[in-house]
C-alpha cells in the first residue's frame, strides 16, 4: 500500500514523534510511505530524503504551523503526482487541514486524519477552554475526512457531541515500541548524585503547569539526595529555571535528542510526573509506563483512561500543587511502592498501548476505508 503520509518533522513535539513511529513501523511492514511535510525558507535548501516533499510555510512552532500562499498548490500537485492509495494527515493546526478534504475529493484520494490537540472534558481552566474551542473549530471540518483518528473514548464522546459523525471516528491509542522501551538498568541516579530522582519530560509552557510541579517540590523540600530532572523546552524554560536551580535539587537537562538517552533516564527514575492542565494521549508517559516507572499524572486528557484502575497515581489539575507536596515524600520515602506502581504501569501498555496493536488496528483502518471507496473513484 502506497500511504501519503501529512506530518511534521520539526520542532520536536508529540505530533513528531508520532509521525516518525507511525511512519517508520508502516515501511518495516513492506508498505511504501511519502511523507510531506512544511519547510520553512531557511530549510528549503536542505535536499529532501527520498519520498519526502517538503511544503513551504511562514511559520510552525510545537502547536500550530502557517502555509505560505503557494502551499496549497504545492500539496495539490504533489498528491496528484504521488497518486497514493491513501492519504493519512496527522493534523498540524494549519488551514490546510481545512483544504484537504476538498483536494482530495477533487483529486478522488481517500483521506484519514489523526486529531492531536490536547483537552479537559471537564473543562476546569482557561487552558482547557481554550482547547474546547479549538475542538469546536474542527469539528465543522473533521465530517469531511473519510475516518477521524483520536486517542480515547472520551475524546470521541466529545467530537460527537459537537458534531461529528460517530462513523467517521476511530479510537486508535498511541502506542509505546515496547521491546526498545523497556525497563533497562541505568546510571543517570549515580550521574546525578540521586538517591531518589523524579522526572518531568516534555514541553515547558503554561499549559503543562510545570510551574506548579516546582512550588510543590521546593515546599516538599525532600533532601539534597532526591533530584526532579526536567527534561525539555519551552517558552516558560528560562523564567522557571532563574528561581528553581541545583541548590533546590532541580537539574535542567533540556531538550535531549537521543531517543536512548531519554529511554536511560526514564528506566533510572523512581517516578515520572505530568502536572498537564490539559492533554491528548502523552506519549512521554507511555514511554515512562513501558520503562517500568511509576507514574503521576493529572485526571485531564486521555491519560486518565491510561492510569485508571491503579495503573498509577491521577492528580485533580485544580490542586496539583497541594496534592504533590503531600505525594512526593510518600514517593521519596517508599521504593517498594513505586517499584509495584512501576510493574503495573508496564503492564497496561502491555495489555492496551503497543506499537503493534496499533499498527495493526491502523493498517485494518485504511483496509476498511478503501473499501468503502466506489471503484470508479480510483484513479490507476
Amino acid at each position: 500500500m502506497h500511504i501519503a503520509w501529512l506530518g511534521k518533522k520539526t520542532p520536536f513535539c508529540g505530533n513528531v514523534t508520532y509521525s516518525r513511529e507511525v511512519t517508520n513501523a508502516l515501511m518495516e511492514l513492506g508498505h511504501r510511505v511519502s511523507f510531506l511535510h512544511f519547510v520553512q525558507e531557511e530549510e528549503a535548501a536542505i535536499h529532501p530524503e527520498q519520498d519526502e516533499v517538503p511544503l513551504p510555510c511562514l511559520y510552525k512552532s510545537q502547536i500550530y504551523t502557517i502555509p505560505s500562499l503557494k502551499a496549497r498548490k504545492v500539496l495539490a500537485d504533489s498528491l496528484r503526482e504521488l497518486n497514493p492509495d491513501i492519504v493519512h494527515a496527522s493534523l498540524s493546526l494549519s488551514p490546510l487541514d481545512f483544504a484537504l478534504p476538498e483536494i482530495c475529493q477533487e483529486l478522488r484520494l481517500p483521506l484519514v486524519a489523526t486529531f492531536h490537540p490536547a483537552f479537559d472534558r471537564r473543562r476546569r481552566n482557561f487552558a482547557a477552554n481554550t482547547a474546547y474551542l479549538m475542538y469546536q473549530w474542527y469539528a465543522s471540518v473533521l465530517g469531511s475526512y473519510d475516518r477521524v483518528i483520536i486517542f480515547s473514548q472520551l475524546q470521541k464522546e466529545l467530537l460527537a457531541r459537537l458534531g461529528v459523525p460517530r462513523s467517521r471516528i476511530a479510537v486508535i491509542p498511541n502506542g509505546v515500541d515496547t521491546e526498545k522501551y523497556a525497563p533497562v538498568y541505568s546510571s543517570i541516579k549515580e550521574e546525578l548524585r540521586a538517591h531518589c530522582l523524579f522526572v518531568y519530560m516534555g514541553r515547558i509552557t503554561i499549559e503543562k503547569n510545570v510551574d506548579a510541579l516546582l512550588k510543590a517540590w521546593k515546599q516538599a523540600n525532600l533532601g539534597p539526595g532526591v533530584k526532579l530532572a526536567i527534561i525539555g523546552d519551552g517558552p516558560r524554560r528560562s523564567n522557571l529555571q532563574a528561581f528553581y536551580g541545583s541548590e533546590d535539587g532541580v537539574r535542567w537537562l533540556g531538550y535531549i535528542a537521543s531517543e536512548e538517552r531519554r529511554m536511560q533516564i526514564l528506566s533510572g527514575a523512581d517516578a515520572f510526573i505530568l502536572p498537564s492542565l490539559i492533554e491528548g494521549l502523552s506519549l512521554s508517559l507511555l514511554e515512562a509506563m513501558a520503562c517500568g516507572t511509576a507514574c503521576v499524572a493529572t485526571d485531564v486528557g486521555a491519560d486518565s483512561e491510561v492510569l485508571e484502575g491503579g495503573a498509577g497515581i491521577l492528580l485533580q489539575p485544580l490542586w496539583v500543587r497541594s496534592q504533590l507536596r503531600t505525594l512526593l515524600p510518600i514517593l521519596a520515602e517508599q521504593p517498594e511502592f513505586t517499584a509495584i506502581l512501576g510493574q503495573k504501569a508496564r503492564q497496561r501498555v502491555l495489555d492496551r498501548y503497543t506499537l503493534t496493536a496499533n499498527i495493526q488496528k491502523l493498517e485494518n483502518l485504511y483496509a476498511e476505508v478503501l473499501g468503502r471507496v466506489p471503484a470508479p473513484s480510483r484513479l490507476r
